[in-house]
């Protein structure tokens, strides 16, 4: 096929400049064992399924419910506010778009100095990759800010000493724990960034249950604040693709004018309706989960690998003796993915998802194995 001319290109320049995001590779082999993705271990629970199996039926033909009414109604219940507080997405991914669209002006939108602010996308550096390519699509305007050498959160104070990070920014967005670090936030210092900020401020949960505390009560508490969370990390959903935001109902309504119609599969709504009549199978794999993530940070320490302290489910390590990047490729080879990010903050570390006891018990051998060979 030929390929477009030109000087007649009819690709928009901003698409065409545009780097997307990546997400995880996805085996093509079978045997693999995947640590790279973050997804839980282990399955859905055996209500969830049966739930899914039960509605695949003649309501296929059938567009499913517009609002995720049922979903958000148990949501409410759930966090103790109205459905009006809540929202849900197509995955948290969507939301954290519509959330650009919403409260972001693009740059050529912005006229004058003293509004620039309103186009301005604010994140903290690293943290999650898909939100400067949110910003590139809007045409907005990035604001990364570093966080502190151990991955913790600056202090107000020390970010209006910095002067780098722009309490009137647009939107802002703070990963809570953090990833790639795995490092939590404590909900008290988290309090102190929503009352400094002016614009939308989105606390970004989504593995807030591997964590010691957790801040949605933050996002009932103050109008500019939202809570994103998502079925999909702890909740063993990814396939279906459930998120939802939780905040003010201003702010919700706002959302909710520019999501898609039927933007939340049918299948999608059963499942995360029956998740949440079954949280103590969920409860009980966050525990277990929690208590390999400790063994193997244990374990890598003893083996020479600096480990950060992780309240998600992954660790972030710095390898001994080859460069981070050798080591993804030595596991790979024995039919182990993990994750590495081309970033200055974190080159030198491998991210780690925390499989089950036998895939965790299977990575310990390969990287004691690497370690004799080299």
């Amino acid at each position: 096929m030929p390929s477009l001319p030109k000087r007649n290109n009819l690709i928009r320049p901003l698409v065409r400049k545009l780097h997307a995001y990546v997400p995880g590779e996805q085996p093509k082999i079978k045997g693999l064992i995947k640590l790279n993705t973050n997804e839980n271990p282990y399955p859905p629970s055996p209500r969830v399924l049966r739930a899914v199996k039960a509605a695949a039926d003649g309501r296929l033909r059938l567009y499913p419910n517009p609002t995720a009414q049922a979903l958000r109604e148990k949501l409410a219940k759930f966090h103790r506010c109205a459905p009006e507080n809540v929202i849900v997405g197509n995955g948290s991914d969507e939301l954290l778009a519509l959330a650009v669209r919403a409260f972001v002006e693009p740059r050529s939108a912005v006229l004058g100095a003293q509004n620039e602010s309103r186009s301005v996308v604010q994140y903290f550096r690293p943290s999650y990759s898909l939100y400067p390519v949110l910003a590139d699509i809007h045409g907005a305007t990035k604001n990364a800010v570093p966080l502190k050498p151990d991955f913790s959160l600056p202090s107000v104070l020390e970010l209006k000493r910095g002067g780098r990070w722009d309490f009137r920014a647009a939107l802002s967005f703070i990963t809570t724990p953090n990833a790639p670090s795995g490092r939590g936030y404590a909900t008290s210092e988290l309090e102190q960034l929503c009352a400094a900020q002016k614009g939308i401020l989105i606390l970004d949960e989504a593995y807030v249950d591997f964590a010691e505390e957790d801040s949605l009560a933050l996002a009932l508490k103050h109008s500019h604040v939202l809570a994103s969370r998502t079925f999909s990390k702890a909740y063993s959903l990814c396939f279906q693709r459930v998120g939802y935001f939780v905040g003010h109902a201003e702010l919700i309504a706002a959302l909710d004018k520019l999501r898609d119609s039927y933007n939340v599969n049918g299948l999608g709504q059963v499942a995360a309706l029956a998740t949440l009549d079954d949280l103590p199978y969920y409860r009980a794999s966050f525990r277990r989960i929690i208590a390999t993530r400790e063994r193997i940070a244990s374990e890598l320490a003893e083996l020479g690998f600096a480990v950060l302290p992780s309240q998600a489910n992954f660790i972030l390590c710095r390898p001994p003796r080859l460069a981070a990047s050798e080591w993804l490729r030595k596991l790979r080879e024995r039919k182990i993915l993990a994750r590495w990010f081309d970033y200055p903050e974190v080159r030198s570390y491998l991210r780690v998802t925390i499989g089950s006891d036998a895939e965790m018990n299977a990575f310990l051998r390969a990287t004691k194995t690497i370690l004799r060979s080299v």
